[in-house]
């Protein structure tokens, strides 16, 4: 064939070697027009280590420029291409980046990310400068909005020798994400972390902070995040651990939502050995109106200690501790009125309430012999109280679910009832019991059921006699009444010796303004629980 056409062979040949050429040179063109611009233009990018089209930002370069390069693929071949000049003038040019775009980078101002150095200095002007975008917006009166604005941790692990806190000028709509803080051995064991606010200033000056997929390692020196007269702040998506105070504590302000997140002293998955030596507060929220959701607790000597009013936990679970071992899942503080306790998982550590005022316990799940202790403190009463619709679980020890600690006078609008115990023994408001038998007196003793010993405010019972009914017109119907109420039981009597059913039905909470005052009171047995398993 070439021998018959050798001219034919010759062009091939040559077409061939020309296109080759034609193709490098055009390469090599596109390579050097790209590389020049580089050069000449500093180029704005959102993440330096990870390079995508859609993280390519125009500032000073003209964007639909830009733009038509990624259409006929320069980017995309360029990133192919892996050249670390590029990289590096993308490195160099970082903190052009910082100063005008919504997402800033802590080491544009020298942060380590491998954790081989303190990067407290870097991180904390990294704060700094995020706060200082200008604004002319404003969320609260006197907090600016800064538009949402980002700090990105890019999946770093950083060191601090000192907390970082937020400049005195404040802000909110603010953004802190991606990464793991760590406390050098030289961090004061009295501080947090991050701190947010000041003790210095009264009104708040920060709003609508969101901390994000961060994990704060404490390294047994002092706490991980302190908030100071916060409004709405956010905390989602966060593995607090080895704090020797507090994990997360809120002080006044109001409207905090803790989000899906783990916090615990010691990294354990239960059963610890040392489980008995566990300390510190994993939340502490010494404000109102706050939320927590979603959040395991897996150790600390209190799980959730509550100082403030109208709080939420819902979805908690708690195994930071064992009961027997002197822990506790949720505390609620004396004058912690109005808070609700939805949906929990209280596993082998309960619920310590010292205020009784407006509390609500329901749908929840006890394990492990975990019980609610209630404390009458100097007050004595129980007001607004509901514990219902929770699911006990024990180990045949005899363990009330509920249990009074000292002497209830009033017990108002208050209702434990409607649980549900297995291995364990069940404690309520409400008793519901019969009595058969022949004779003229019928006793029930609800010892074994009443919450609060004896302290009875309304009482109702039906009177059945078999061999008497209407059927029989020469009966007499005995004559009979409530005779009296004790620590311990309720008898009726009746003026003739009968064959009767006497069914009781008790409630120990008043629920009118102008009721009596419960008939009887007495000052609770001592705390029961379960022995320890060694």
């Amino acid at each position: 064939m070439w021998l018959l056409f050798p001219q034919i062979a010759v062009c091939s040949n040559y077409t061939f070697r020309m296109r080759a050429s034609t193709y490098v040179a055009s390469c090599w063109s596109h390579w050097l027009l790209i590389s020049t611009i580089a050069y000449c233009f500093p180029i704005q990018h959102r993440n330096p280590s990870v390079w995508s089209s859609r993280n390519l930002q125009s500032g000073r370069l003209n964007s639909q420029f830009l733009t038509a390069l990624h259409a006929v693929g320069y980017t995309r071949n360029y990133m192919r291409s892996g050249s670390r000049w590029w990289q590096g003038r993308l490195l160099q040019n970082e903190k052009n980046f910082n100063s005008s775009s919504p997402i800033f980078y802590p080491t544009a101002n020298g942060a380590d990310p491998t954790g081989g150095s303190d990067s407290t200095a870097a991180l904390q002007k990294t704060i700094n400068d995020a706060f200082e975008i200008a604004s002319s917006f404003s969320l609260l009166k006197g907090i600016r909005d800064l538009g949402g604005v980002q700090i990105h941790l890019g999946g770093g692990q950083y060191i601090l020798s000192k907390p970082l806190t937020i400049p005195e000028l404040g802000g909110g709509n603010i953004m802190i994400y991606g990464g793991t803080l760590r406390a050098a051995n030289t961090f004061p064991t009295d501080r947090f972390l991050v701190e947010l606010g000041s003790q210095e200033i009264s009104q708040p000056n920060y709003e609508d902070i969101v901390l994000q997929n961060l994990m704060l390692d404490c390294n047994y020196r002092g706490g991980g995040i302190l908030l100071l007269n916060p409004i709405r702040i956010t905390i989602s998506d966060c593995y607090i651990t080895h704090f020797s105070s507090v994990g997360i504590s809120v002080h006044k302000g109001h409207e905090t939502f803790i989000h899906n997140s783990f916090l615990g002293q010691h990294i354990t998955v239960g059963g610890d050995p040392q489980e008995s030596n566990f300390s510190g507060t994993a939340i502490r929220l010494d404000s109102n109106d706050n939320d927590v959701t979603d959040v395991v607790i897996f150790s600390a000597q209190i799980g959730i200690e509550v100082l403030g009013q109208a709080n939420i936990m819902k979805g908690v679970h708690c195994y930071n501790k064992a009961t027997g071992w002197g822990g506790t899942g949720i505390m609620i503080k004396k004058g912690a009125t109005q808070n609700r306790i939805i949906g929990c998982y209280m596993d082998y550590t309960g619920i310590v309430l010292e205020e009784s005022n407006r509390i609500t316990i329901s749908n929840s799940y006890f394990l492990g012999d975990a019980f609610i202790l209630l404390k009458a403190g100097t007050s004595g009463t129980a007001f607004g109280l509901s514990i219902v619709d929770n699911i006990f679980t024990g180990s045949d020890h005899g363990v009330p679910i509920v249990q009074a600690q000292g002497t209830f006078s009033l017990v108002k609008q208050t209702r434990v009832d409607d649980n549900s115990a297995a291995g364990m023994a069940l404690r309520s408001t409400r008793a519901r019991v019969s009595v058969s038998g022949s004779g003229n007196s019928w006793t029930a003793d609800l010892s074994h059921v009443l919450l609060f010993p004896g302290a009875v405010a309304h009482v109702q019972y039906s009177f059945y006699t078999p061999q008497l009914n209407a059927t029989n017109a020469t009966a007499t119907f005995p004559q009979h009444a409530l005779q009296s109420i004790t620590a311990t039981s309720i008898t009726v009597v009746s003026d003739q010796p009968v064959d009767a059913v006497v069914s009781f039905s008790v409630d120990q909470s008043s629920y009118g303004d102008n009721e009596m005052q419960n008939i009887y009171h007495v000052t609770s047995p001592g705390l029961q629980m379960a022995p320890l398993k060694h």
